[in-house]
């Protein structure tokens, strides 16, 4: 690398340095948590971290809450599979006029029941 890319490399680094001490001072000034650091440089030092271990299998992760474009391309794929006066009847039972109307709390049962088109 020539030097002067070198130099330029340090004064972003600079820069970007500067920018985080001064967010954290006006962090500190008006009384907010100071938020942990995403990553940690490590130097050469320090042991390496050992690793974490899982959670247990006990424990299931949180279950996001569907959105309109999941079920849509759930729902287009079946109506392209040839089922589409059967979505159509879905939509009606969740008492809407079409998908975009749904209440977002019907999702998952909508889900469900597209899901059984076509497999029994």
């Amino acid at each position: 690398m020539s030097r002067i890319k070198l130099l330029l490399n340090v004064i972003e680094d600079v820069r970007s340095l500067g920018d985080s001490l001064q967010a954290l001072a006006d962090a500190m000034a008006s009384g907010e948590p100071k938020e942990e650091p995403k990553k940690k440089i490590r130097t050469k030092e320090e042991p390496k971290p050992k690793a974490q271990e899982p959670a247990p299998a006990e424990a299931e992760p949180e279950k996001k809450p569907l959105t309109l474009e999941e079920v849509r391309m759930v729902l287009a794929e079946k109506s392209r599979a040839g089922y589409t006066a059967e979505v159509r009847s879905l939509i009606t039972q969740h008492g809407a006029d079409r998908l975009s109307d749904v209440d977002p709390a019907e999702y998952e049962a909508l889900l469900s029941e597209a899901e059984v088109l076509g497999n029994g």
